[in-house]
């Protein structure tokens, strides 16, 4: 089905499983670049089990039933290709780059992992990279200057029980208790094909990006019931500003705002992001000319005002200024 009203080739199918594929071609250079998006971020996380969807980003890259550890990243890159992948409140997605001969050989690794990963999960592979996060806990939140506001910025904006009350990296007592088991169940739950988004931009032609993903991604069985995500769209305002003063060991005092807007995606969102970037985006800003060029209260490096995009509830405009 082609999409009309954009500047570029766009059209769309769905396999018999659920899975959607997109197809935008475009044959300016040799290259395609793949992108599976899946419906789960920390916002569907259960009590408990925080932190999970980030951790499976991490354990997607630690083989499955036909590749092995580490054999997926060796593979792209022999081929000339680079990929990765990403987790938000919202999404979990992978994606990678290759050249255009090489697109089945991406859309065969991403349905492999799909639909083979569990079996090939061990103990081993989970306790490795179930360290690796929680140093990744430590190095980007606990042990740098200021690196825990975000983690003490989203329980004051978001009361418990709502999705977004923590934060993707979830907290270190979830992730020391979580056993394979539940790890495996939640690979089941939400890394299904009617769960997820094929996106193949480049050098290919929808008719081959259909074909190679119904090869490969047409046998994998949908999931029956996928849980969705507690409802957030609604959070009750406390009635006065929410503070926490923290003490630590900084190179200087540092303020932080965050006002609660607009859900991602919205018009209104889009306007609250132009008045982040008249606040804080630059010297012309208006934070700028008064706290440091002005004032010379704030230093001018530390100045900034952004929109944090969060789709399923009033997402936050935050801005920092240190002294």
């Amino acid at each position: 089905m082609p999409e009309t009203g954009y500047p570029w080739p766009i059209e769309t199918t769905r396999l018999d499983n659920g899975l959607r594929v997109i197809v935008s071609e475009d044959h300016s250079v040799p290259v395609v670049a793949v992108n599976l998006w899946y419906d789960v971020g920390s916002r569907h996380e259960p009590p408990g089990q925080t932190g999970f969807a980030h951790l499976f980003e991490h354990l997607m890259f630690e083989g499955s039933v036909h590749v092995a550890k580490t054999e997926h990243m060796r593979l792209v890159q022999a081929a000339g290709g680079s990929l990765n992948a990403t987790t938000n409140p919202d999404r979990t997605n992978y994606f990678e780059t290759v050249p255009a001969e090489h697109l089945e050989l991406a859309l065969w690794l991403e349905a492999d992992r799909m639909g083979g990963l569990v079996p090939a999960l061990t103990q081993e592979t989970l306790d490795n990279q179930r360290e690796v996060v929680k140093n990744e806990r430590r190095q980007r939140y606990e042990n740098v200057p200021y690196g825990d506001a975000w983690l003490r910025l989203l329980p004051l904006l978001y009361p418990p029980g709502h999705p977004y009350h923590h934060a993707t990296i979830g907290s270190m007592a979830d992730l020391n208790a979580a056993d394979l088991a539940t790890f495996k169940e939640f690979h089941r739950t939400y890394y299904a094909p009617n769960n997820a988004v094929l996106t193949v931009v480049g050098d290919t032609t929808p008719d081959e990006v259909f074909g190679l993903a119904k090869k490969y991604f047409g046998g994998i069985e949908p999931r029956a019931e996928i849980p969705a995500a507690p409802d957030g769209r609604v959070v009750q305002p406390t009635g006065v500003p929410v503070r926490e003063t923290v003490v630590a060991k900084v190179p200087a005092p540092r303020i932080y705002l965050a006002h609660r807007s607009h859900p991602y995606g919205t018009p209104e969102y889009d306007a609250v992001t132009v008045l982040a970037a008249v606040l804080g985006d630059g010297r012309g800003s208006r934070l700028y000319q008064r706290l440091a060029d002005g004032a010379r209260l704030a230093q001018p490096d530390s100045l900034g005002a952004y929109g944090v995009d969060l789709a399923h509830a009033p997402a936050p405009l935050i801005v920092i200024a240190s002294a």
